[in-house]
């Protein structure tokens, strides 16, 4: 890890959606007893939290959420989105969230993999969005800059954003996992890369870390599917945060990383069950990425604050009047930046 982050500029946020996470932090214990977390119990989950002693942590809970936000907004926070209110609540400049279905792994050489570690390395040296770069990122360990890449692009950029990656369950969708329900990904690759300038992806809350203090207010909930469950195959809404901080870090001139670190991720769920739930989202995929890299904001928009208002009313304008979910998402795109603000403030 970076020498000049300190410890306490680290949250480690986690969504608890089951109650037991005896297993999960104790495996973690090793990385994670450094940091201070903030674990926020999904508001729908009825059983008492189990978290082991040693931990430097908070533990947010339905009263605790009611009162931050208010009885009649703490609903957005259900299911995956706990995770939203550790961003909110955070007063650290990084996050790194990790998914309470997740474990540490080891790499090629055997060795345990410091995912904090390599999350901040990805954040605190340059990304290069504006030329790629081909053997991979130019600021790791055993790399530089390829014959070719502009003398004047090789200072980078700042990178707000590190997408991590998972062995065994692999991010498919439902149908593609239900067409290969043996299928687990094996392969641990040891790179890094900067996703391309104007290029989208679908960003997985699954395993990341930002910067706070750049691009918090980007990374929100608020496109809900109709029916939506409880499992990875029959949500959504990190894929369309996903792609609002990429269009805003693409505006602002920020870099987003994906590669390592790796993390082990459980099985969770049934694809099959999940298909119909999920395939409302995947017929919206084909009518959101479009959208999205259609997106152009105004130089007016300095803020991350700013981008995300600009956005919302894009998806108003643009979407609205095709599906009345977009409208809501647009709305509550605009309501997550006045708490942003407002929680912020008063705390």
């Amino acid at each position: 890890m970076s020498l000049s982050i300190k410890d306490d500029e680290i949250d480690i946020v986690i969504g608890a959606l089951r109650p037991d996470l005896t297993s999960f932090m104790n495996e973690w214990r090793t990385i994670f007893s450094r940091f201070h977390l903030i674990i926020v119990k999904d508001p729908d989950l009825k059983e008492e939290l189990k978290i082991p002693e040693g931990f430097n942590l908070d533990v947010y809970k339905k009263p605790d959420i009611d009162r931050v936000v208010g009885t009649s907004t703490s609903t957005i926070f259900s299911g995956y989105s706990c995770r939203y209110f550790g961003y909110l609540v955070s007063r650290k400049k990084y996050i790194i969230s990790v998914d309470d279905d997740c474990y540490p792994v080891k790499d090629n050489k055997g060795i345990l993999v410091d995912a904090v570690a390599q999350h901040i390395t990805n954040l605190t040296t340059p990304a290069t969005p504006f030329f790629f770069n081909t053997l991979y990122d130019p600021f790791t360990e055993g790399a530089d800059f390829v014959r070719g890449y502009p003398f004047s692009l090789r200072s980078g950029v700042q990178c707000a954003l590190s997408c991590g990656l998972w062995l065994n369950l692999a991010d498919y969708d439902a149908p593609t996992q239900a067409l290969k329900p043996e299928e687990r990904n094996s392969r641990y690759v040891d790179a890094v890369l900067t996703v391309p300038a104007r290029t989208l992806m679908p960003i997985s809350g699954i395993n990341i870390a930002f910067n706070r203090e750049v691009i918090g207010p980007a990374l929100l909930p608020s496109l809900r599917l109709g029916g939506e469950g409880k499992f990875r195959w029959e949500t959504m809404e990190d894929i369309w945060s996903g792609m609002c901080v990429k269009v805003v870090c693409d505006h602002l001139g920020l870099g987003v990383k994906t590669g390592m670190p790796y993390v082990w991720r459980n099985d969770r769920g049934d694809a099959i069950a999940s298909l119909r739930k999920e395939w409302e989202g995947v017929k919206l995929m084909e009518e959101v990425v479009p959208f999205f890299q259609s997106v152009r904001l105004s130089r007016e928009a300095t803020t991350t604050e700013d981008c995300v208002a600009e956005v919302a009313n894009v998806v108003k304008e643009q979407l609205g009047s095709k599906d009345p979910m977009f409208a809501r998402a647009a709305k509550a795109m605009v309501d997550w930046v006045k708490l942003w603000k407002s929680v912020g403030s008063s705390t």
